[in-house]
């Protein structure tokens, strides 16, 4: 979800963006929707106290902030999303704790981990540690002058929708970015001024002792922290309850799905009591946190090794999302819902992490374009006005998704047919009712706005 937005663009693409009248949320009483109401629960505004010397803070952005009081001072873990929000809860801190920060600790280099930091400098000589290789993921696209994910990434963080066409964003509750600055609202970005450079290095400080533990997985500066004397572990992003976002919507460069479970599997290692992710509220209780952690590391484990095991008979992508299927013990799980990942994302980027865009089919060498295709589908059933009839029937039928490809064709062949965009907004307004996985849903709703706006339907 992080990302580094321009304010500018930000500006423009939510100034161009009004509600229509359809784009209302038409899933008040779906699944989904009544799922992802009960989800609310989990994000409520509160400080948690973990263990003895260990609080959270959960509900005010959308990642945990955590506060380890030591004997001289405190140790932060993860800074929250702003630094208005860092504020708040380092007031709420000192209510627990007269004490100075001695330490930040970056699980990783998102901004919406790192960007309330400078509410926790509270002198000159605190230490912020990371991983080396802090924000790679920032620099992989920025030197590459991409900036296509600032619109995708708009569209998944649903930062586009108005408030009655979000509930929240599957692991937190829903936010919108500030308009006036960067996305995250940070008025300068904090950098790291130690790093963990090798596997495992025990630290100390403020009197207190703690192992950053080197864990690729949702990015590949991701660490964990463990606290020994408590036997408590700071995940970050590679735990929170749900399906993992082993690929976000948004664009990203592969993310190690092996090296993931692996690094789950280490945390359960260290035998924890307490577990604080990276999003949600923490489990406590060891027997509790061993069985999640177990589950998640055979969940994202299976989903590889069958991903794997599919390739290798010769799958392509769209076989291998039939092919690896969850089993029931594990797809069961409320913690491991596709609240905010989905397994056939996963899939399909193990696929496309490993072998590459070519699925193996010779006829998807050069493939038609998208207009000599659409050309030669309008042909078949008689022209653009009967493929036309066709997707509005297949909407009317229930067919959603069948409706919104059928207008990807005609929108094809012409870019300002405005009954094609209204029938697939239409569509996919349908699609996100039933949709339980947070990031979809907005894109889909987003999608749909943009689409009548272009149509004039306002």
């Amino acid at each position: 979800m992080p990302l580094k937005y321009v304010s500018n663009i930000l500006f423009i693409v939510f100034a161009g963006l009004g509600l229509s009248h359809y784009a209302a949320d038409t899933a008040a009483n779906s699944d989904a929707t009544t799922s992802l109401k009960a989800r609310n629960s989990e994000f409520q505004k509160q400080i948690i106290q973990v263990a003895e010397n260990i609080y959270t803070a959960v509900g005010y952005g959308v990642s945990p902030v955590s506060m380890i009081v030591g004997d001289s001072g405190l140790v932060i873990i993860d800074t929250g999303i702003d630094p208005d929000l860092g504020r708040e809860i380092r007031e709420q801190f000192r209510d627990i704790s007269d004490l100075q920060v001695s330490a930040i600790i970056l699980t990783h280099g998102h901004g919406d981990h790192t960007r309330g930091a400078d509410a926790f400098l509270d002198n000159d000589n605190v230490q912020v540690w990371a991983r080396e290789g802090y924000g790679a993921e920032d620099r992989f696209h920025t030197e590459a002058g991409l900036t296509i994910q600032m619109k995708r990434g708009a569209m998944q963080g649903g930062f586009l929708l108005q408030p009655e066409q979000r509930i929240n964003n599957g692991i937190a509750r829903a936010y919108w970015p500030k308009r006036g600055g960067a996305v995250f609202g940070a008025s300068k970005q904090v950098q790291p001024t130690h790093f963990l450079t090798g596997a495992r290095q025990a630290i100390k400080v403020a009197g207190v002792t703690l192992d950053l533990v080197a864990a690729t997985g949702e990015t590949y500066d991701q660490l964990y922290i463990w606290y020994p004397k408590k036997r408590t572990v700071f995940a970050g992003d590679n735990f929170y309850k749900s399906w993992p976002n082993l690929y976000a919507i948004r664009g990203t460069a592969y993310r190690d799905v092996r090296l993931w479970a692996d690094s789950v599997d280490s945390m359960l290692a260290e035998s924890p009591v307490n577990l604080v992710g990276g999003h949600t509220r923490p489990v406590l209780g060891e027997s509790e946190v061993v069985e999640i952690l177990r589950n998640y590391r055979d969940a994202i484990g299976f989903v590889f090794d069958k991903t794997i095991d599919g390739m290798n008979q010769g799958m392509t992508p769209d076989q291998l999302v039939e092919y690896v299927q969850l089993p029931p013990a594990l797809r069961d799980l409320d913690y491991l819902q596709p609240y905010y990942g989905h397994v056939e994302w996963a899939v399909r980027s193990i696929f496309n992490g490993y072998l590459g865009w070519f699925n193996g089919n010779s006829t998807k060498l050069f493939p038609l374009s998208d207009s000599a295709k659409a050309a030669n589908i309008a042909g078949l059933v008689g022209g653009q006005d009967r493929l036309q009839q066709a997707a509005s029937d297949a909407l009317a039928a229930g067919e959603a998704q069948w409706a919104a490809e059928l207008c990807d064709y005609l929108l094809a062949l012409n870019a300002s047919n405005r009954s094609a965009m209204l029938i697939k907004a239409n569509a996919l307004n349908v699609l996100a009712q039933d949709l339980l996985t947070a990031t979809g849903r907005n894109y889909y709703l987003s999608e749909a706005n943009m689409l009548r706006q272009r149509a004039g339907d306002e």
